[in-house]
């Protein structure tokens, strides 16, 4: 049947290739490079990615717009600032244009958060001791990469980058869509302490968040 068929709303040149936005049975997907990504079926996961970290007051790092759950969590929480960092130009576009999310256009707005239009570890490596939290969802997850340069965020270097980023008591958050042992292992090796919490999901294995503190 036709109305079971995904419709595409926009197409865009990525960074790292083609950006699709459809909409499939009531949702809508972000589909990059020819694998999924994102959709706005269930942001649980992205909410706890926050809300797991974040306290109010202080200054957080959201990398990763994705469908706006997470910024918006952000703010929700009592954030008195969020620098966004979203390596996509389309995707921010597809946000501001409504496409994308509730309320996500007016978060995009609010005065405290800094939108910055660049890859996280860049930011992360300008900016040492700058957050309380540092909340990081921009891939599906250490095993499961849709842009190969990501690995670079989730080895030892770019976990060591994330938590000197963090003020004294900062925590680094930490999303995937499935576990991840062995680089639960390592995280455990580089910082002071780590928790998993799981999210189940409609299918397949549970999403999976850890927070991290700083050694």
């Amino acid at each position: 049947m036709d109305e079971d068929r995904p419709r595409v709303l926009a197409r865009a040149q990525g960074v790292s290739g083609e950006l699709v936005l459809r909409e499939h049975e009531g949702r809508r997907e972000v589909i990059a490079g020819g694998v999924f990504l994102m959709d706005t079926s269930d942001g649980r996961s992205e909410r706890l990615l926050v809300s797991g970290a974040v306290r109010p007051g202080g200054h957080v790092l959201v990398g990763g717009l994705g469908v706006g759950s997470s910024l918006q969590e952000a703010l929700d929480a009592g954030a008195a600032h969020v620098t966004l960092v979203e390596l996509e130009p389309a995707l921010v576009g597809w946000h501001r244009e409504g496409l994308l999310g509730a309320a996500s256009a007016a978060a995009l707005t609010d005065p405290r958060v800094e939108l910055v239009v660049a890859d996280v570890i860049d930011v992360l490596g300008e900016r040492p001791g700058a957050y309380d939290a540092v909340c990081l969802d921009t891939d599906n997850g250490p095993d499961w990469l849709v842009r190969q340069e990501n690995g670079a965020l989730y080895g030892d270097a770019g976990l060591a980058t994330a938590l000197a980023a963090l003020r004294p008591g900062g925590v680094l958050a930490l999303w995937s869509a499935g576990p991840s042992p062995e680089f639960e292992r390592r995280l455990r090796g580089l910082a002071g302490g780590v928790r998993r919490e799981e999210v189940p999901v409609r299918r397949g294995e549970p999403d999976v968040v850890w927070f991290a503190t700083a050694p």
